[in-house]
């Protein structure tokens, strides 16, 4: 063994071995417990940032462990390679998107491999290669098949500098995320997935994800958003036509003071026709559609509406009600429409008192004197209480009033009880080129028509021509000219592509199978894998990505493809890594280079830095000093194990079986301590990796177990056995975090397996038995001493010890003891006067 610790040496060699000898290959088939350790997979931006670093480590250390432990483990790695970068990164350097992101893969895997990881490089995915994203044209044909998917003219959020329709999402205070530019919305026909099918098992199954974070789950459950409600028919005023609107308040029903259409109700274009209102609202329509929905409506937007001259009936009290268009009612929430109820609505009581609508209160608190219903109210009143100006309705509570008024809306015919769901259905048309092509035509003749699955994949096309505002598929007549598949006529293909969610909801499925061509996996593969044991990734995901991978899953379930009815047993949602309380990011100045870390100082160095600043769910602070400290911590293992490398070596076989037991049976009680602390820190190692994930916590313990064995080391009766068990416990348990460092060390000490194909250690219970403990010695609460005593000692006989101690007897002399106070192997405390 070299004296010195050189990862300059040591990183490189074994990262070649591993990587020639496929170390980490999973294996096809098994007897072992399978286990699935996944990360999300990242997008091929060219550079891995310590956000990755966190990420790929926490599941590395998992993946490990579970070797260790005699798991059968799957931890693959690929790139969720399509996307607007590529394209954008094309415009700006005609560059072919492909040649850009391929070289950007090329040089993140050279990035991964420096870190260690224990990847099955051999399952390797990247949703721009055809061979992937073939299959998620086939997964689209499939959810085609079963009614999953439809085509409609939606009104979407536009960008128009990217010239492509983004998510909600992707809109960060009305402007695009990608390039800052003011988003507007637009009419196109558009694709969708119907998720909304999926909306009451997407809920259900939250409760049966105990391993998920609970924060993600009310995430989910409010993107969800499931509502029980009425909806309740208006009939306008002179007219015959009616609309409806849904409430989860059909109790305040009678205090309905106006009614509020969004702007694109068909219903306001046909009553401002003619109209001296219809200049005024045609503008006003105008401005609502150079607005996306997140700036409508936004608890911070102003309340802005219009009076578009027409009246409606309230259905129980008949009361004449003005119809208004407001930039926070969207059609494609609810009805499109929404009642006014200002005194028990904080949206609608601001609306009103700007635009002096009356404000009729309706429900008063519990115990309020008779003349609290007229009184002007300061702000609405949102909680439970007595109805009031109900009509027959008044004195019940609200709770009975509510079944109540929702009975006679049925009674009348005018209503109906109704599950609601915030959750819409999923757009995933994107007028981009880098991305996976929708497989439909367009045949004059025969309509729309599906690609069959045996003329897939749809190659994305090379003669393109990328124009700011224009779809470059619709450039390529080698693309857009083709035959329909039915009649065998001219046709022409979809040139939109799919939301890249689309292609990494199902990845975690192909990695299970990944170079199979004649189907994106076979059913007892995905059966053998799925579901993903532990996922790893940013809480930035918790709603969409994650929402969609369900629902692919469960979709995919539903058709026979697969058993799983979720794909993540396990979540964990690791914390940001910032430096001076900020996100780390470019745009601050604050970023902090893997490589140059790595370079300066291993990558060993970096993932156990990372790993012990704090526990993964947390914002972790990035620290120079702490990562000089863990590589301090390192060269200190380096020189403990050279030091003890003669020693192990000229034991040579160890004793085992009875002859171990004697030796352990004869230590002293510096040998039985040492030996103690060992196995302590096994058990706490072993539960806070293999149940807690707190590896801050497991670190610091191993660190703790070095300080131990340094001190032993210098006993004069110090046991070689002992410490030969010490440094083995050691690197085995470092070896998950710090995997090349402890390979070295291992075979430096003789051994010839890997460290990683070793055994995890298990726990002796009977060296964790205490010969002797220290009890802490307490007069009136204080300590005044410490004494070792039999750890078996009763308390009477502790009791005797103790009150004859000098620094006790020092404290209690000329007073009375009042009583004492014994904790059985931990403390005594004398109570005198």
């Amino acid at each position: 063994m070299q004296k010195k610790y050189l990862f300059t040496d040591v990183e490189p060699k074994w990262q070649k071995k591993w990587l020639e000898e496929k170390a980490y290959k999973t294996e096809e088939s098994s007897q072992k417990p399978k286990y699935y350790a996944l990360a999300m997979f990242p997008y091929p931006s060219g550079d891995l940032h310590m956000g990755h670093v966190r990420n790929y480590s926490i599941v590395d250390v998992i993946a490990r462990f579970k070797r260790m432990q005699g798991f059968n483990v799957l931890h693959p790695i690929g790139w969720d390679s399509f996307g607007l970068p590529a394209e954008n990164a094309a415009i700006k350097h005609q560059t072919p998107p492909a040649d850009w992101t391929w070289k950007n893969i090329a040089n993140m895997q050279r990035q991964l491999k420096g870190m260690g990881l224990s990847y099955d490089w051999d399952r390797e995915v990247a949703t721009c290669h055809p061979g992937y994203y073939k299959w998620t044209q086939w997964m689209f044909l499939e959810f085609y098949k079963h009614g999953l998917v439809y085509k409609k003219k939606a009104a979407v959020n536009w960008c128009p500098s990217c010239s492509t329709v983004l998510a909600n999402e992707q809109v960060v205070e009305g402007a695009c995320e990608r390039c800052d530019t003011l988003v507007t919305k637009k009419n196109l026909e558009q694709w969708f997935f119907k998720i909304t099918d999926y909306a009451e098992i997407l809920l259900r199954d939250l409760d049966d994800l105990p391993g998920w974070p609970e924060k993600v789950k009310t995430m989910q459950r409010n993107w969800i958003g499931r509502s029980e409600g009425v909806e309740v028919q208006f009939a306008l005023e002179d007219r015959p036509e009616k609309f409806s609107v849904y409430t989860t308040r059909v109790d305040t029903l009678f205090g309905v003071s106006y009614v509020v259409l969004a702007p694109e109700h068909p219903l306001v274009l046909e009553l401002v026709k003619g109209t001296k209102y219809e200049a005024d609202v045609m503008s006003f329509i105008e401005k609502m559609n150079g607005l996306n929905e997140i700036a409508r409506t936004s608890t911070e937007a102003e309340k802005e509406g219009l009076f578009i001259g027409a009246y409606c009936l309230n259905p129980l009290s008949g009361k004449k009600l003005p119809i208004w268009v407001a930039n926070y009612v969207l059609l494609e929430y609810g009805t499109g429409a929404v009642m006014g109820v200002p005194a028990h609505d904080e949206r609608d009581f601001e609306f009103a008192t700007k635009y002096q609508l009356p404000i009729q209160t309706v429900i008063v608190p519990s115990g309020s004197e008779p003349g609290e219903k007229d009184k002007p109210l300061e702000a609405a009143y949102t909680d439970d209480g007595i109805m009031v100006n109900s009509g027959s309705f008044d004195g019940l509570n609200s709770d009975k009033g509510w079944d109540k008024i929702a009975d006679e809306v049925e009674r009348l015919g005018v209503g109906q009880r109704k599950v609601n769901f915030r959750l819409r259905d999923w757009l995933i048309s994107r007028q981009r080129y880098w991305g996976a092509p929708i497989p439909m035509v367009y045949c004059e003749t025969c309509g729309t028509v599906p690609v069959p699955e045996e003329q897939l994949p749809v190659m994305l096309p090379e003669d393109v021509v990328f124009k700011t505002g224009e779809n470059p598929l619709a450039t390529s007549r080698s693309f857009l000219e083709t035959t329909c598949p039915k009649c065998g006529g001219a046709a022409r293909r979809e040139t939109d592509t799919m939301d890249t969610f689309a292609c990494s909801s199902w990845y975690f499925l192909r990695y299970t199978d990944p170079r199979n061509t004649e189907a994106p996996f076979t059913k007892a593969t995905v059966d053998q894998w799925m579901n993903v044991d532990q996922y790893v990734g940013g809480v930035e995901h918790a709603i969409l990505h994650l929402l969609y991978a369900r629902f692919f899953t469960k979709g995919l379930r539903d058709f026979g493809y697969l058993t799983a009815k979720e794909p993540f047993q396990n979540l964990l949602t690791q914390g940001m890594v910032c430096m001076d309380g900020s996100k780390m990011s470019k745009s601050k100045g604050n970023i902090v280079s893997p490589e140059a870390i790595i370079g300066k100082y291993g990558a060993d160095t970096a993932r156990l830095f990372i790993l012990f600043a704090a526990p993964p769910e947390r914002d972790l602070e990035w620290s120079d000093q702490g990562v000089e400290g863990c590589y301090r911590f390192l060269n200190r293992i380096w020189r403990l194990v050279a030091q003890y490398e003669p020693i192990i070596k000229g034991i040579g076989n160890a004793p085992s079986g009875a002859e171990l037991e004697k030796e352990w049976a004869n230590l002293d009680s510096a040998g039985k301590e040492m030996r103690r602390q060992s196995h302590l820190a096994i058990q706490r190692v072993t539960m806070d990796v293999g149940t807690r994930y707190n590896f801050n916590t497991a670190i610091s313990t191993i660190m703790e177990w070095v300080n131990a064995l340094y001190l032993y080391k210098e006993q004069p009766t110090a046991n070689a056995f002992v410490g030969k068990e010490a440094i083995e416990g050691i690197l085995l348990l470092l070896a998950p975090f710090a995997p090349h460092i402890t390979e070295e060390l291992w075979q430096g000490i003789g051994h010839a397996d890997s460290i990683h194909e070793h055994s995890w250690p298990t726990v002796d219970e009977t060296a964790l038995v205490q010969d002797e403990v220290t009890v802490v010695l307490q007069v009136n609460g204080k300590v005044r001493d410490r004494i070792q005593v039999p750890a078996e000692i009763s308390a009477a006989e502790l009791e005797k010890i103790v009150v004859s101690q000098p620094k006790v007897l020092e404290w209690t002399q000329g007073k009375t003891i009042v009583k004492v106070i014994t904790v059985p192997g931990k403390l005594v405390n004398i109570v005198v006067k």
